[in-house]
């Protein structure tokens, strides 16, 4: 079955589908796969401010921050 006949398929057998919850079922699947990220014009700049944040060194890395919040427990 080629691609083509297996999207016909498909559509035909969606389109004979009465049950909501099934379709819900369906429509999640295709948004996953089709996901496009919305970011708000706030996320957008945080996001930027995080990567100058980074060029400038502002950072840990997840080895030292497990350093630190080892110690920081074995005091507490």
């Amino acid at each position: 079955m080629t691609t083509l006949d297996l999207k016909k398929h498909l559509i035909q057998r969606i389109s004979e589908i009465e049950d909501t919850a099934f379709l819900e079922a369906i429509k999640t699947i295709l948004d996953s796969k089709s996901q496009i990220l919305h970011l708000t014009a706030e996320q957008r700049a945080e996001i930027k401010q995080s990567q100058e944040q980074i060029k400038q060194g502002l950072f840990i890395n997840q080895d030292k921050l497990d350093e630190e919040f080892e110690k920081w427990a074995s005091e507490n």
